[in-house]
């Protein structure tokens, strides 16, 4: 009988311990902050700098609003941001409307149509 009750015991701290991480994590999703890429303007030539003076956590949400028409958002790394050269595959979100979570350090996004990168339909932003 008494390793039933220490069994018990050890189910509830188990139990405990998981609902605990999920509560933090879901503490931690709920800080979450949703910003529009571009403002009232959106994601268009004028991105390039919209993230300067912006504070943004791991976690926060790049809201990627255009006209699906006209650009479209790929997630890429340094040398393709600062190089504007896609490389071929390279995958593109083309929605007109995409979210995005920004991961711990620099993230970078890019108009992977011909030429708009080079526009300054592009992005760099830093998470901490």
């Amino acid at each position: 009988m008494p390793s039933q009750g220490r069994g018990s015991a050890t189910k509830a701290l188990a139990m405990s311990a998981i609902l605990l991480v999920s509560l933090t994590l879901h503490l931690k999703t709920a800080q979450a902050i949703d910003y529009v890429v571009g403002d009232a303007e959106g994601w268009t030539f004028t991105s390039e700098g919209w993230g300067k003076g912006k504070t943004f956590k791991a976690g926060d949400n790049l809201i990627f609003k255009y006209d699906n028409q006209l650009h479209n958002v790929a997630i890429v790394d340094a040398n393709t941001y600062n190089t504007c050269k896609i490389p071929p595959g390279t995958k593109s979100s083309t929605s007109g409307n995409d979210k995005i979570a920004l991961k711990e350090g620099t993230n970078y996004f890019v108009c992977t149509i011909l030429g708009h990168c080079d526009a300054g339909v592009r992005l760099r932003v830093t998470a901490s």
